[in-house]
Order: C-alpha cells, then sequence, then structure tokens
C-alpha cells in the first residue's frame, strides 16, 4: 500500500437504520478518526419563518381584493403611502376572482362562496364608480 492510499479518506454512513435501532450511530463515533472528532459541528441551515396564519380560500380572495382596492385608490393604512390609481391591474384582478368564481363553483364551501361573491360584488361596484367617473373626465 502507498503513502497515498493510506491518507485517502473514507466515507462512513452515520444515518440510523430502524433495523439495527441505536447501535450504528455507537459504531460510526467508535469507528471516527481523531481529526473527525474534532471537526466542529455543521451549522443547520437557515428556517425560513413560518407564516403567522394558514392560507385559506377565503384568505386568498380577500388578499386579491385587497390589492385590487389599493389599486383603486383606497388607503388601507394611513401610515403607508398612498398606491397610484390604477384601474387597468385592479380590473385585471377582479377578471382573476372571476374566473376563480367560475372554475371553483360547486367546490366551495357557502362560508367561501359568500366571501367571494361579497368581493367581486364590492370590487365590481367600486370599479364601475370610478371608471364611470374618470371617463367623464378628459383623459391625461
Amino acid at each position: 500500500m502507498s503513502v497515498d492510499e493510506a491518507e485517502g479518506f473514507v466515507i462512513r454512513d452515520r444515518r440510523a437504520r430502524s433495523d439495527e435501532g441505536g447501535a450504528s450511530s455507537e459504531r460510526a463515533g467508535a469507528a471516527a478518526s481523531p481529526r473527525q472528532a474534532e471537526a466542529p459541528p455543521v451549522p443547520e441551515p437557515a428556517r425560513t419563518q413560518e407564516p403567522a396564519h394558514v392560507v385559506t380560500f377565503s384568505s386568498f380572495v380577500f388578499s386579491l381584493g385587497t390589492s385590487a382596492l389599493m389599486l383603486m385608490g383606497e388607503q388601507l393604512d394611513p401610515r403607508q403611502a398612498k398606491v397610484p390609481v390604477n384601474l387597468v391591474q385592479a380590473k385585471e384582478i377582479i377578471d382573476i376572482l372571476s374566473v376563480l368564481e367560475s372554475k371553483t363553483r360547486g367546490n366551495l364551501t357557502s362560508e367561501e362562496q359568500a366571501v367571494l361573491e361579497d368581493m367581486l360584488y364590492a370590487l365590481r361596484m367600486k370599479y364601475v364608480d370610478l371608471a364611470s367617473g374618470k371617463s367623464a373626465s378628459p383623459a391625461p
């Protein structure tokens, strides 16, 4: 055996196996070289922060509706800067919610259906009010 072969590395599987119980970890510790025992532990990857709440269909609809309202000039938090009115993007979100309504028909709970219908009604009424008022004024 040459010197190069003696200094090579050895890969050992240290994962515990259900058929061997805890014996594999004991054997792996005994077989570890002194150089491996001195190595610092590998840090665990950073975990992402978990969401504050579980996303449900109703919360998803509410989130889209809130975005549309902001795009139609509603200021939901007075501390935040006002978002410029963008009726094109607001209509796109309303259209997305309309597609959701048609594609999920018959598959929602009564509460989910009510949230979706109420949100669509409110958004459509606000959009019509803004679109009709904007059409009466000259375009910039």
